[in-house]
């Protein structure tokens, strides 16, 4: 069973497993809130060894249903609130999803992978936020100490801790990886690639927070999906595993780079897209910035990802380019209202 089916890296890793591993019986479990789309996965939804099921990991009786008809083997565990500007105007909610919601999981896998547990795994994904802030030099590690700066990363923190623990107490096997940055096809235009993109293309203004100067390592996605594959079938129970990119950017200088691809793409005149960047007050615990040390999945798997950020940036481009449709769905209502309540008024 993948949770949280229908965001970026779930898409990504069901339509990876279903296709690369058609012996398996992916259960694709989502409760499609705002960010869920089932388009994301509609290549796949006619195959075979592949199953939507709706609901939500805050429903234990639910949990316990599924675990029950379907047999579960094995979770790869990706629902959550994932947005940290959503988690500062709402951070219940990342409690309830990202905390409860995991113990839910881990609760229900205790309960019936019993004796057997040797058998099965609980593949928990998590961030690099859960870290904190980095000065201009040093990278996370994977026992680098906790330090979580906003409600979004410290809910993850706790979902680390507790899926960490019933590993300990109630021998649950379990690992856990903690990623960068991730951008690619099928992103929600919430978070800075996919918004910019979206905002370019309908000549609105880029809001770039503070001083722009905010450091992030970046992933594609289809790369993470592959790190994904791999410590899922050869990672080490009880084991963690830093996934990144290897990819520094600067947030002003990542912009311009999207804004002078859009310009090529689009055929606008050179520098065009570049007018449209704002500096907005930036975001309360906004941290400096990222670095993940992703040398221990290199040296034990030999992974490592496969595009430049420049190939991975262009070919995300495309997509949204390709998929103009997509983007409108996702871009109204709700999506509105919020993205006026984040970046309205918000001029420095």
């Amino acid at each position: 069973m993948i949770t949280g089916s229908e965001g970026i890296i779930v898409s990504h890793v069901i339509r990876l497993f279903v296709i690369k591993y058609p012996n398996y019986t992916i259960i694709n479990l989502d409760a499609l809130t705002y960010a869920g789309n089932l388009e994301n996965l509609k290549d796949v939804e006619q195959q075979k060894n592949y199953h939507f099921v709706k609901g939500n990991i805050l429903d234990a009786i639910f949990l316990d249903q599924i675990f029950q008809q379907q047999q579960i083997t094995d979770v790869i565990h990706l629902a959550a609130e994932s947005h940290v500007d959503r988690s500062i105007l709402s951070p219940l909610d990342f409690v309830y999803t990202n905390i409860i919601g995991t113990v839910n999981l881990l609760n229900t896998a205790k309960k019936y992978w019993g004796g057997n547990k040797g058998q099965h795994l609980f593949y928990h994904i998590s961030t690099d936020e859960v870290f904190g802030s980095l000065g201009d030099t040093g990278f996370f590690t994977e026992t680098t100490a906790y330090d979580p700066r906003s409600p979004y990363s410290a809910s993850k923190a706790s979902s680390d801790h507790f899926v960490r623990a019933y590993h300990e107490t109630y021998h649950l096997p379990a690992i856990v990886s903690n990623c960068s940055n991730n951008y690619g096809p099928n992103h929600f235009p919430e978070k800075l690639i996919p918004l910019f993109i979206h905002n370019i293309i309908e000549k609105k203004p880029l809001p770039v927070y503070g001083d722009g100067l905010y450091t992030r390592d970046w992933l594609y996605v289809k790369d993470h999906a592959s790190a994904i594959d791999t410590i899922f079938h050869h990672g080490k129970v009880g084991e963690t595993y830093n996934i990144g990119g290897f990819n520094e950017w600067k947030n002003i200088d990542l912009v311009k780079l999207l804004c002078a691809l859009m310009d090529q793409k689009l055929g606008r005149t050179k520098g065009e897209s570049e007018q449209l960047i704002t500096y907005v007050k930036d975001r309360p615990g906004h941290d400096r910035r990222y670095a993940i040390d992703a040398s221990k999945i290199k040296e034990q798997f030999g992974w490592e990802p496969s595009v430049t950020f420049e190939e991975g940036l262009s070919e995300t481009i495309d997509w949204y380019l390709d998929n103009t449709e997509w983007l409108k769905h996702v871009t109204t209502g709700a999506y509105q209202q919020y993205y006026e309540s984040m970046y309205s008024n918000r001029d420095i």
